[in-house]
């Protein structure tokens, strides 16, 4: 989308090929609906804390139909507005499938059409374990269609797609198991972030399980542990990885060097092994957000018919963890600070925030801050809490321009407000 638009603006005559809908993984099965599921979810909770500031309300009653029309209609929307913007760019739409025949050519739907520049932005798409029964079980894609929520779920993961379900489940009545075979949820992030989340998460409700293999499905749904255990559900999602989605598309055989897994190796201005063939967003399997695959796409466009050669950093990238109560960081995790820097500066607070104190609820926001201790540049950010995201962008600006703990200091904090803990921690962690 991004990388046509700014294509087509820079004059380059532009085609898309397009067999599903528009607006990728993030508008139709990713960010937007799964976003809007856990806005629903979160409200049995904010019903419940109205009660302690003197609202009252009759028993609250959930229906799965409604949000999800209401979510497809939005969805739909979307669809057309992307698609709207591509026209209105000049972009020529192809209904189809794609296949690369050489490294200027592609068909579709029977049609060759020849090209001075290809783009491969297909993305990724879920992978099921090789375990028996796997066929039993659905992805976060067939999630988002449910004909009715399941009784009892099980949500197989420890990375952002699992923790974000297994949230709107338990949030939305759903007797939730979280099974995760590593000792921590959400590998790659700040480790204290993972232990701490399991525990928010265990005391809204959900069951977690670590260290804990599935061996076997079998119809029921019946679940068999690797370790003997067994247990019955009526739902198994597994969120346990995404392989990039380059399957037919004829790369190989154009010359594209695919990595092991499927994604399209390419150099640090999305050109692949092929001159004429480049690839961006999740199908390079290199960062994948949405807002990389974006600012990737433009800066192709610059690359290309700017003559702006532009390669994006991927560093100090922020990014969010829908569950309840949300993940955001931007920047190294401590350990990773420690490895690069050597010796660091911890700075960290857990509190419980000023919404909860009338309710009496047990849970705690934690923040926590990553500083060279050398330079006293902050490397990284991490926060568990409501609106985590919306606070870690704002931060997101400061560890990008290389903001030091003495300029975090030196912001004045709004009060009362969560974020203003990021600029009154003083004491480091011992």
């Amino acid at each position: 989308m991004r990388a046509s638009r700014f294509a087509a603006s820079y004059g380059a005559r532009v085609a898309v090929a397009e067999s599903g809908r528009f607006g990728g993984t993030c508008v139709n099965v990713g960010c937007i609906p799964k976003k809007l599921f856990a806005y629903a979810a979160h409200f049995r909770e904010d019903f419940e804390v109205a009660k302690s500031f003197g609202w009252r309300l009759g028993e609250p009653a959930f229906d799965w139909p409604t949000l999800l029309a209401n979510k497809d209609r939005e969805v739909a929307r979307l669809n057309g507005v992307y698609e709207a913007a591509l026209t209105r760019a000049g972009a020529r739409i192809l209904r189809g499938r794609a296949r690369v025949l050489d490294p200027h050519t592609v068909e579709v739907n029977g049609e060759r059409h020849s090209a001075r520049h290809i783009l491969v932005a297909t993305g990724s798409w879920p992978r099921l374990p090789d375990i028996s029964g796997s066929e039993l079980a659905i992805t976060s894609n067939d999630a988002f269609h449910l004909a009715r929520l399941p009784r009892r779920a099980l949500v197989v993961g420890g990375g952002y797609i699992a923790l974000e379900f297994a949230s709107i489940f338990n949030g939305l009545g759903v007797q939730t198991t979280l099974a995760y075979r590593g000792a921590r949820l959400l590998r790659g992030f700040d480790a204290e972030l993972g232990e701490r989340i399991a525990a928010e998460m265990r005391g809204k409700g959900v069951n977690i399980r670590l260290q804990a293999n599935l061996a076997k499905l079998e119809r029921g749904i019946r679940v068999t542990y690797e370790d003997g255990p067994t247990q019955e559900v009526d739902l198994v999602m597994f969120a346990t990885g995404r392989k990039p989605n380059t399957a037919g598309l004829g790369l190989e055989a154009a010359g594209v060097q695919l990595a092991a897994d499927g994604a399209v190796v390419v150099d640090a201005y999305a050109k692949s092994s092929v001159d004429s063939i480049h690839a961006i967003g999740d199908v390079t399997n290199r960062l994948n957000l949405t807002p990389v695959a974006t600012a990737e796409g433009m800066a192709l466009a610059k690359t290309l018919f700017r003559g702006e050669p532009t390669a994006i950093d991927h560093a100090n990238v922020p990014t969010a963890v829908f569950c309840d109560p949300n993940v955001a960081a931007v920047g190294l995790s401590e350990e990773r600070a420690r490895e690069r820097f050597g010796k660091v500066d911890i700075y960290k607070t857990a509190f419980r925030a000023l919404k909860h104190t009338l309710g009496g609820r047990a849970e705690r926001t934690f923040m926590k801050l990553v500083v060279d201790a050398a330079t006293q540049r902050v490397l990284g950010a991490h926060m568990i809490g409501p609106d985590a995201g919306e606070v870690i962008q704002g931060i997101a600006i400061a560890v990008k321009l290389g903001a030091t703990k003495a300029h975090f200091d030196a912001t004045l904090g709004i009060h009362p407000t969560a974020a203003e803990e990021f600029v009154t921690m003083r004491e480091k962690a011992t």
